[in-house]
């Protein structure tokens, strides 16, 4: 019925236009038609005068012309079309005329008529065709001739032109219309199939499976937009777009996930276990941001984590299947520790990840290193966590977050165990451009290893784009690129960015934070500062990517520059030790401490010395305390996918004080607008900060600060994660549709 509708929505305006063209051309067509005949019959006319000129003056010689001539007359209107001939003498008489010329027609009135241009006159038998023609002798016209032709046979003509016309207006008018019912029934049914593919939310999660035509392209822009403020909606009806606890992530599990088990594979344990001097066992958290973003989600998920066991005890306190309970005295979740070799760290961890995947997307100024040896560790460890992954699942549809560079091969290597897993891998640092990554030697195998992920996920949308334009370049992949989505081999993956964060501190926790008054003086009689210092902080693992030697540099710039800061100043660098085994590292260590003893040596006395270069790990307690001690936190990372440094920073400090110093190639910079933005290779404009920053008023300070903090405490680590699983929900529970959809198209035949 509805197709009838849009049927007749094309057919009734094509009827009234083609009887209004019938109506308007039939008269058209009568006018032209007799005009036509018109110039025939008198062309006809001029004929028969110069075919009877002669004989007529022939005729006039003679005596018994008027016999003669009514003779040849009466002979030429045998015609079928001639009705009437007549000799006109000169002074307009009528001197013979043929049987049936009407006897009152004068010549003077055929003369009139024949002169208009539509020569008609009406007789007794009906309409003729009046033309008068000069008649010349040897001295001159002798008369003029009158021929008067029948003109109801244009009239037949006219009827049989008008029957034509008619049949081939209708005949074109059906054919027409049947044209415009059948693409009207095709394009119907393509824009519905269009229309319920988005409806379905294919091209949103996935590409569409009929592509809409040109025509739909309209509805199709706008019924996305439309879905996507639905999608807005939901999630916040969910509570995505307000605060995120752990108790509002556990909600989305149990609403979402229900039942679902979750499974988080990294590299790095959450919790290490150590052996003292002294015999005694230890738990230490290790100063990782992976770690600060994930662990809170598995104490709300309750599921399992795996990741590799390099802690000194870690062997001693598993049972029997590797496994312990975590965190201590809580035994929220389970992790599950893999043992590795030395030789197998040292090419897997060490070698492919660290000295090849680590430089090569950071885009350092280091060379990425890539060794077929280490390849082929890189491969094995990542199928032993697959293996791994597969005997800890409980169900044939887990749901597993894959952490990082480490494991890129894994996903893939999981969905062939696993076909109907949901695959989360969040990749924690850059991704480089198209360029920048082909120097890998195995590009093609890492990026199909990540495309057997159900949701890949990146910091930020320059990320995605990157990864995306790396797909195209080097695989055949059909790619979605207005909702991010690649298929391949048979499997789609839907790339986004879900910008990493932190657990914001509870009241509870707050609570126990000494003052941010004891912390400074806590922290200027550890390092036996003056009780009037300015402290600003660095808090990085000894990295080059972190831009720790840029910002030393600003450092000693402030003290050219601004004299006034020498000896009133000090900057705190914690940096923790990592891959000291890599040279790379044990160089750049060694120069950070080198640079270290320049500065201090020509601005630094026996009783001040500006740089305070920690070299050590800090627990998290002490990290906080100088957190809150700093007037300013210094974050220049020359590439970084978040850092959330700057985060903990501001989540330290509940007085709205401080000033954060933040580097606009870390991935924190498309959120954290109030903070100092910097060049960190622009060295003069880093130290200006500085500058602005030791001598920033305190509103200005509690203004900026209190920005930061809301944006930091509303999209904390729970809302990262929330984001993710209730992406990961939506395309479960799609596929269980489609998957009971199949079934009973089965059973139906």
């Amino acid at each position: 019925m509805r197709t009838l509708r849009l049927q007749l929505r094309f057919l009734l305006p094509l009827v009234a236009t083609l009887v209004a063209a019938a109506y308007l051309a039939l008269p058209l067509m009568d006018k032209l038609t007799l005009r036509w005949f018109a110039r025939d019959l008198s062309t006809r006319g001029n004929l028969v005068a110069n075919t009877l000129s002669d004989s007529i003056v022939e005729s006039l010689s003679d005596g018994r012309r008027a016999n003669r001539l009514r003779s040849l007359f009466n002979r030429a209107v045998q015609d079928e079309r001639m009705v009437a001939i007549g000799l006109c003498e000169p002074g307009d008489r009528l001197a013979v005329a043929s049987y049936g010329f009407p006897p009152d027609l004068s010549c003077a009135q055929v003369r009139e008529a024949a002169s208009r241009p539509d020569p008609e006159l009406s007789i007794a038998g009906g309409a003729v065709h009046a033309g008068i023609y000069p008649v010349q002798g040897e001295t001159g016209q002798v008369g003029e001739l009158v021929l008067l032709q029948d003109m109801s046979f244009i009239e037949r003509r006219s009827q049989d032109t008008r029957r034509y016309l008619l049949i081939l207006i209708i005949a074109l008018g059906v054919t027409i219309s049947l044209i415009t019912m059948v693409v009207a029934q095709v394009s119907w049914r393509g824009w519905m199939r269009g229309a319920r593919a988005l409806l379905r939310g294919e091209g949103i999660v996935r590409p569409l499976v009929d592509e809409p035509s040109p025509e739909l392209e309209p509805l199709a822009l706008e019924l996305r937009s439309r879905l996507r403020d639905l999608e807005d909606e939901y999630r916040r009806s969910l509570g995505l777009e307000s605060e995120w606890t752990a108790e509002r992530l556990r909600l989305l599990l149990r609403t979402q996930l229900r039942g679902d088990e979750v499974i988080v594979v990294s590299n790095r344990e959450p919790y290490l276990h150590q052996r003292n001097e002294d015999g005694s066992v230890v738990v230490k958290r290790p100063a990782s941001g992976l770690v600060t973003a994930v662990e809170p989600v598995m104490r709300a998920c309750s599921g399992t984590w795996i990741a590799h066991g390099s802690g000194s005890a870690d062997r001693e306190v598993v049972d029997a299947n590797d496994r312990i309970r975590v965190p201590p005295g809580h035994e929220d979740y389970t992790l599950r520790r893999l043992w590795l070799t030395e030789e197998e760290e040292a090419g897997y961890y060490f070698g492919f990840a660290n000295e090849g995947l680590w430089p090569l997307c950071h885009v350092a100024h280091v060379r990425p290193v890539f060794r077929e040896s280490d390849w082929q560790r890189y491969r094995e460890v990542n199928q032993r966590f697959a293996d791994a992954v597969v005997a800890e699942a409980r169900s044939e549809d887990p749901i597993v977050l894959v952490q990082d560079y480490h494991f890129a091969l894994l996903p893939a290597m999981v969905r062939a165990k696993l076909p109907r897993a949901t695959i989360l891998t969040f990749w924690h640092i850059p991704w480089p451009n198209p360029e920048s990554f082909g120097i890998c030697p195995w590009r093609r195998e890492l990026l199909e290893g990540m495309l057997g992920s159900t949701i890949l996920g990146f910091h930020t949308r320059y990320h995605c784009k990157n990864f995306i334009e790396t797909v195209d370049r080097y695989l055949e992949a059909r790619i979605e690129h207005e909702h991010s989505v690649v298929s391949y081999r048979d499997d789609e993956t839907f790339i986004e960015s879900y910008p990493i964060s932190i657990e914001w501190p509870d009241e509870a926790t707050v609570a126990r934070w000494p003052s941010v008054d004891e912390c400074r003086l806590a922290v200027r009689r550890r390092l036996g500062l003056p009780e009037d210092q300015l402290i600003a902080c660095g808090v990085d693992r000894f990295d080059y990517t972190k831009g720790i030697v840029e910002r030393l540099h600003a450092v000693e710039r402030l003290l050219e520059k601004y004299p006034r800061w020498i000896d009133r100043f000090s900057f705190v660098q914690v940096a923790a030790p990592t891959r000291s085994s890599l040279p790379e590292y044990r160089v750049f260590q060694d120069r950070i401490k080198e640079i270290t003893e320049r500065i201090n040596t020509r601005f630094g006395n026996e009783h001040w010395q500006p740089v305070r270069l920690l070299a050590e790990h800090h627990d998290s307690d002490a990290v906080n305390e100088l957190y809150r001690a700093s007037e300013v936190c210094v974050v220049t990372s020359l590439h970084d996918g978040m850092n959330l440094v700057c985060k903990e920073y501001c989540a330290a400090r509940d007085d709205e004080a401080g000033v954060l110093i933040l580097s606009r190639f870390a991935g924190a910079a498309r959120e954290l607008n109030e903070a100092l933005i910097v060049n960190p290779y622009h060295v003069e404009e880093t130290a200006d900060a500085l500058h602005r920053a030791l001598t920033m008023p305190r509103a200005e300070q509690r203004e900026r600060m209190a920005s930061l903090r809301m944006t930091i405490r509303e999209a904390n680590v729970f809302r990262w994660a929330g984001l993710m699983l209730a992406d990961a929900g939506r395309s479960r529970l799609r596929e269980r549709i489609e998957a009971r959809v199949e079934r009973y198209r089965h059973r139906s035949r």
